[in-house]
């Protein structure tokens, strides 16, 4: 296959650009960027349009000058994990050191599920799957409850370990238990021999903002489901200390 080389730089200068102006700040000109990277000042000004119009960068209020954009923000947003304030870490420190299982904090993208504190006496088992298939997590099941568009989300599900669901009548299912229950579990669905908990967290207008999750043996779900009351106290503290 022959590699396009105009498209390949373009890309290229367009990223450089992007990180000019993370680097400059808010207000760095097209004259300032051109001399920055040695890019002609024509492809500047036409990448920084382009760039402007795909809501990558902003103009400044005196439209001389360039800012990162909404889009970009959002691309921010996805990879910084919030920090967890010392007042709610000091609940979700005080419930794990009252349960035996694993408990994890997770943060709700739009479409994804983001580890916020993970338990460091037991550490995440499929952390990766975790992030890519919200049909096989508990914690995943309990966000895509929450979304009239979850088949979109979903796509074609993949089975992931033996008891993993993959057809959208069963799932469906599922995610009606979770409304039903106000709470989602799974076992054996993401990692072979583990079972989650997922209770809600909420933030100040009701939303759905997290999850914390219980985490142990599969063969010990009775024992963890013991549990669940406890969990979802903890939860409901944590929301307005979150969010």
């Amino acid at each position: 296959m022959v590699k396009d080389s105009s498209r390949t730089t373009t890309v290229t200068n367009s990223i450089a650009i992007l990180e000019a102006v993370a680097d400059c700040g808010v207000g760095v000109t097209a004259k300032e960027i051109a001399a920055r990277l040695g890019i002609a000042p024509a492809t500047t000004y036409r990448l920084l349009n382009s760039l402007v119009a795909d809501e990558y960068l902003v103009r400044t209020a005196d439209l001389r000058g360039f800012a990162l954009g909404a889009r970009l923000r959002g691309f921010a947003a996805a990879v910084t994990v919030p920090v967890v304030p010392t007042a709610a870490r000091i609940v979700l420190d005080d419930f794990r050191v009252s349960t035996r299982f694993a408990v994890h904090l997770m943060n709700f993208r739009p479409a994804a599920v983001q580890v916020v504190s993970e338990d460091p006496d037991h550490p995440i088992s499929g952390k990766r799957e975790l992030s890519r298939h919200l049909h096989a997590s508990a914690a995943g099941k309990l966000l895509l409850a929450s979304r009239t568009e979850w088949r979109t989300l979903v796509g074609q599900p993949v089975r992931i370990a033996a008891r993993t669901k993959i057809d959208h009548v069963a799932l469906a299912g599922d995610l009606q238990n979770v409304r039903d229950a106000g709470y989602a579990r799974a076992a054996d669905e993401l990692v072979p021999g583990i079972a989650c908990l997922a209770l809600p967290i909420y933030n100040g207008v009701g939303s759905l903002a997290g999850a914390l999750c219980l985490t142990g043996p599969s063969n010990r779900l009775p024992a963890l489901e013991t549990h669940r009351d406890p969990a979802r106290g903890c939860a409901d503290r944590l929301g307005p200390l979150l969010y």
